[in-house]
This record gives structure tokens, C-alpha cells and sequence, in this order.
């Protein structure tokens, strides 16, 4: 499982960029690969995604997207921008993140371009080149903008972390791994066989 406090893997590669860049610098990039702007720094995404990484976001999009299909919460999977309610010195946005999958229950924060706005529930999956990101980086920026709730996979080890945000920190509720039914804390009436998302 993951040590928050320790980064044991690969390290993410950061591209070597500046420290300010705002939501208005992001539409401007013209990179060949996507990144993500966290607190005004540019990170760059892994390579494409391995096939355990797909095969585990195509399981979870379409089971995610059955179950709230018709209901007033709204799913998205990467890629997708959602920019974050955090800003620089001057007030403007600087963060713009790509989760594997997200679920939005305020709908007046969906625009064309993207989530203005904090997802209700967030899924990262986790791949070897972003893992200090993933696991600390952006845990810690979920908790602070209050995720209600995060989810980590790891495909390799098909295991599942699921962190709950409890008096504005996030809490390790459960740990699943290959099997058992999981259910989203703050969606209770759905649940799926964990050894679904992990058949490869």
C-alpha cells in the first residue's frame, strides 16, 4: 500500500518550467503531451497510459456511467479538465488537474471547457511516472480544495484506497484488495465487485 509520508517509487517527471503559470497560460500551452497545472507548476503526464491502467478506467467509467445515468449527479473520465478553486498572489486560477474519473453533483460548475469548481468524488489510477504526484502532491491538493471523497487504484498490485475527508482531512476508510464489494461512502446505494475492475 501507499506511504504518503514516503515516496518509494518513480519519481514524477516535472517539466522544468516556471512557478506562476494561471488557468489562462494553460490554454495556451502547445505541448505534444498533456500536463497538469498544480499551484502555478507544470507537471507533465505520464506517457500513454499500459493496458492494466485502461482496462481498469474502462470497467470503472462504465459502471460509473450506468449508475448515474439519468440521475443529476454527472460522471467525466480523462481527459478532462477540471480546474480547481485555488489562485495565485494575484487572484487568478492556477490549477488545472486531470483525474482518471470524476462525479459532479453541482452541475452549475460544469462548462463547456471543463469543471470550474470541486468534484464531489475524485479516482485517481495510479501509474508508475506519476506516482509521487498522484499519491502526495495531488492527495494533498484534494483534501485542501475538500474532495469528499478519493480514490487511489493501483492496477499492478489491484488494490483500491479509499479516503474519505473527515474535519477537512482526508481519512483512510478502506483498503480492498482483488476482491470484495466496494461502495462509494457518499454514494451508498452503488455498489461493484472489486475483482471486476482488476479482470486482466
Amino acid at each position: 500500500m501507499s506511504d504518503l509520508s514516503e515516496n518509494n517509487r518513480v519519481e514524477d517527471p516535472m517539466a522544468a518550467y516556471g512557478d506562476d503559470y494561471t488557468y489562462e497560460d494553460y490554454l495556451k500551452f502547445d505541448f505534444d503531451y498533456y500536463v497538469e497545472l498544480i499551484k502555478g507548476k507544470i507537471f507533465k503526464m505520464s506517457p500513454s497510459p499500459n493496458t492494466r491502467h485502461q482496462m481498469s478506467l474502462m470497467e470503472l467509467s462504465g459502471k460509473f456511467y450506468n449508475h448515474f445515468k439519468g440521475k443529476p449527479c454527472q460522471v467525466f473520465f480523462a481527459p478532462y479538465d477540471v480546474i480547481l478553486p485555488v489562485t495565485n498572489k494575484k487572484g487568478k486560477p492556477n490549477t488545472v488537474v486531470e483525474p482518471d474519473l470524476c462525479v459532479i453533483c453541482d452541475v452549475s460548475i460544469i462548462q463547456d471547457k471543463g469543471c470550474f469548481g470541486v468534484p464531489d468524488f475524485l479516482i485517481e489510477i495510479i501509474s508508475p511516472h506519476t506516482t509521487r504526484k498522484d499519491i502526495k502532491i495531488k492527495f494533498d491538493l484534494y483534501q485542501e480544495v475538500k474532495v469528499k471523497e478519493y480514490w487511489v487504484i493501483y492496477p499492478d498490485e489491484k488494490s483500491i484506497e479509499m479516503y474519505i475527508l473527515n474535519q477537512d482531512k482526508f481519512e483512510l476508510k478502506e483498503v480492498f484488495i482483488k476482491t470484495g464489494t466496494i461502495s462509494p461512502h457518499i454514494f451508498p446505494e452503488f455498489s461493484f465487485e472489486v475483482a471486476e475492475i482488476f479482470d486482466y
